[in-house]
């Protein structure tokens, strides 16, 4: 499978988990109600998050605009990349293919409904980690493959020296 091939279907699957994941909550659910999974760990919440990771500008008049911006320019960059890696990356591949595809799942409920969704969880006695969606969840294990990927390609340099 081609980069290409390889990229657009792990964009579209992600897409189409994040909305059908979506548009599932808020058909099915009221804003606040919060059904536990595993109790004491782990709750589906229906929550609308205006801001980005952790509510961040959540209160800035300008903040629709802002994260248009800078998801449009991180969809860019990440194409751009693509284009310049080798076939034989498809860690890599993979985990721009999962980034793009969060950063565009939330794009659309920011354009949509000038918010996201978030229904995801998780805490621990007290502490309660922000609720998070499948495009939040794509985007840090995009950005952790990314980073094994860098780990990865160290040790494959180093060995070509040694």
């Amino acid at each position: 499978m081609g980069r290409w091939s390889l990229f657009g279907l792990i964009v579209v699957l992600g897409l189409l988990a994040d909305q059908a994941s979506k548009l599932y909550i808020h058909g099915s659910m009221t804003l606040y109600q919060s059904i536990p999974v595993l109790d004491g760990l782990f709750n589906i919440t229906y929550l609308r998050n205006k801001g980005a990771a952790f509510s961040f500008l959540a209160n800035a008049s300008w903040r629709i605009p802002f994260f248009i911006t800078v998801t449009l320019v991180a969809a860019v960059v990440i194409l751009v990349a693509l284009r310049k890696l080798r076939e034989d990356q498809r860690l890599l591949q993979t985990a721009l293919a999962m980034i793009f595809s969060g950063a565009i799942g939330n794009l659309i409920d920011r354009v949509r409904l000038g918010e996201v969704i978030d229904f995801l969880d998780v805490y621990w006695k007290s502490y309660h980690w922000p609720a998070f969606n499948v495009a939040d969840s794509l985007i840090c294990v995009g950005v952790a493959l990314v980073a094994l990927d860098m780990l990865q390609e160290e040790r494959r340099q180093l060995r070509q020296r040694g």
